[in-house]
């Protein structure tokens, strides 16, 4: 009775001793949440700056835009059925999971790299006027907001490998990325409709 009381107690130790790190991740999104909305601000002032460019309806194509955004969105639930399997502790398909959300990233990731080269090819740089300093701006921190999600990603599934279970630190990681991967996908339906759809109209 009294050992089972002990690993009672380091249980329920431990639970309140690794809690803090997902609740420190959600005051960090906060902070995210304030860069963010300084970017959206500093667009909705300079989106009708174009100096003689390009602009945002001359520039973006539909087609190439919802690709990206079901890749995001696809992600999404492809990571939500990680989380699934890793609250049974179905350590390889956690571990599949992860690797068809980073494949999924790394090709929206890829598709806006190839938007910002053609951009940049035909003239419409973030130099070119304060419309585009501020597209570039909002739209390239989300993307590097995505590479580190893709960093993060690999180094889970680096640390999963040769685990049979997956203990309280990891499912505490494995959460603090799930909030970080959801809180992008908002972000991007924010940027899809207010930068890219409002530009377009």
């Amino acid at each position: 009775m009294a050992q089972n009381t002990t690993v009672q107690t380091a249980g329920h130790d431990e639970h309140h001793h690794e809690s803090p790190v997902v609740f420190g991740f959600w005051v960090y999104l906060m902070t995210d949440c304030i860069i963010f909305g300084t970017l959206f601000a500093a667009f909705a002032v300079l989106h009708n700056q174009f100096n003689g460019g390009p602009t945002g309806h001359e520039l973006f194509e539909f087609g190439g835009l919802g690709l990206e955004t079901a890749l995001l969105l696809v992600s999404s639930i492809t990571y939500g059925f990680g989380m699934i399997a890793a609250h049974k502790s179905q350590v390889s398909k956690v571990i599949l999971w992860l690797g068809l959300t980073f494949l999924l990233g790394l090709g929206f990731v890829g598709l806006e790299l190839r938007e910002f080269a053609h951009m940049i090819a035909e003239g419409a740089g973030p130099d070119r006027s304060a419309f585009l300093s501020a597209f570039f701006t909002l739209v390239s921190t989300h993307g590097l907001h995505v590479t580190c999600g893709l960093i993060w990603i690999v180094t889970l599934i680096v640390q999963l490998m040769g685990t049979t279970e997956i203990p309280e630190r990891m499912m505490n990681k494995l959460t603090c990325l799930s909030l970080f991967w959801h809180f992008l996908d908002i972000v991007w339906i924010c940027v899809f409709t207010y930068v890219y759809l409002a530009s377009m109209i």
